[in-house]
C-alpha cells in the first residue's frame, strides 16, 4: 500500500507540472488563449474556501481591477467542476482575477475546466500563489501544513510537489510555531521570513519582533538581536511584557484598522488622558494611500 501511495504522489506530481504550466506564469503581452478555454457568466463561479491565500490587499486589488477594465482578464482562471450543481465551477486559481472582475463589473470571465481532487486542487492552487509570489509565509506555511496534515506528506514528497528545497518548506512550517503577533507582522509584511526565521529559537520573539518593526532592522540585525538577548535593554526596550490593553482599546484598533486596511496601535494613558496613535506601514504604496486619506497627498 505505501508503495502504491508514493507512485501515486509522483504520477501525480508529474500531473500538476503539466496543468501549472497553463496557469503558473504571467502570458506575454497578446497571448493566444488555451484552446480549451472557454467564457462563463461570472456568477457561475464561486470562490474556493481552501484557497490558501486568505489576504487580498486593497491598494492592489484596486490596481488589478483598474487593469482588467482596461484590458480585460488576459490569464484564464483554472477552474473545476461543482459535482453538486450545474453550470457552477469552483475557483483552483485566480481568485484575485475574479475579484477584480466583478469590481470591474465584467460579465463573462475565461474559463479552463480541469477536474481535479480536493488534494490536486489544494496542491495547484499552493503552487500557483508560490509562483506568483502571493501567498505571505504564514499562507504559504498554513498551506504546506494543510497537505500534510490531510494528505499524510512528508516534507520531501511536499518540496518535489511544490517544486520548492526540503529546508524550504521546513522553515516555512516552523513559521507556524511563532506567537500570533509575530505571525500577524508577517501576513502584514512588516517582517519578512527571514526575519521570523531569527525568531524561532528567541526567548521571547513577541518582543523582538515589535523591537525589530519599531526600528527598522535588517535581517542580520534581527539575527544578531536574537543571538543577544540583552540587547532588549541596551536599545531602550524593556524585555518584559507589556500590560494587556483593554477590551475598549482592542476594539477601537480593530475598527480603525479594518477601516485602513492598516495595522493600528493605540497607547493609552488613563491616568493623564493622553497617548500615542501608530499607524504602521508596509510599503510607499500605503503610505501614499494614509497621506491621502489625510487630505495632504498632491
Amino acid at each position: 500500500m505505501a508503495d502504491e501511495d508514493g507512485s501515486k504522489k509522483k504520477r501525480l506530481g508529474r500531473g500538476l507540472a503539466a496543468l501549472i504550466g497553463e496557469v503558473g506564469t504571467e502570458p506575454p503581452a497578446d497571448p493566444r488563449p488555451p484552446r480549451d478555454t472557454r467564457r462563463v457568466p461570472i456568477e457561475f463561479l464561486t470562490a474556493n474556501p481552501r484557497n490558501p491565500r486568505k489576504n487580498f490587499g486593497e491598494r492592489d486589488l484596486e490596481d488589478l481591477t483598474e487593469s482588467v477594465r482596461e484590458k480585460g482578464i488576459v490569464q484564464p482562471l483554472l477552474v473545476r467542476p461543482v459535482a453538486s450543481r450545474d453550470n457552477a465551477y469552483e475557483i483552483i486559481a485566480g481568485e484575485r482575477r475574479w475579484r477584480a472582475a466583478q469590481r470591474a463589473g465584467l460579465h463573462m470571465v475565461p474559463i479552463v475546466v480541469r477536474d481535479v481532487t480536493d488534494q490536486e486542487a489544494l496542491e495547484l492552487a499552493i503552487i500557483e500563489n508560490v509562483q506568483r509570489a502571493d501567498l505571505n509565509p504564514i499562507e504559504e506555511g498554513l498551506g504546506y501544513d494543510q497537505l500534510v496534515q490531510e494528505f499524510s506528506y512528508s516534507q520531501s514528497e511536499l518540496a518535489k510537489v511544490i517544486g520548492k528545497s526540503r529546508s524550504h518548506v521546513a522553515n516555512t512550517l516552523r513559521l507556524l510555531k511563532l506567537p500570533n503577533s509575530v505571525k500577524d507582522y508577517l501576513a502584514e509584511g512588516l517582517l519578512t521570513a527571514g526575519h521570523a526565521r531569527a525568531l524561532i529559537t528567541a526567548a521571547d520573539p513577541a518582543a523582538l519582533a515589535e523591537l525589530i518593526v519599531e526600528k527598522g532592522l535588517n535581517v542580520r540585525e534581527a539575527e544578531k538581536l536574537a543571538q543577544d538577548p540583552e540587547a532588549l535593554t541596551r536599545k531602550g526596550a524593556s524585555p518584559a511584557r507589556k500590560a494587556e490593553k483593554d477590551a475598549d482599546t482592542r476594539a477601537l484598533e480593530k475598527r480603525l484598522a479594518d477601516s485602513l486596511g492598516l495595522k493600528i496601535a493605540i497607547a493609552h494613558k488613563k491616568e493623564r488622558g493622553s497617548g500615542e496613535l501608530k499607524i504602521k506601514y508596509a510599503s510607499v504604496e500605503q503610505l501614499d494611500e494614509i497621506c491621502r486619506l489625510l487630505g495632504i497627498s498632491d
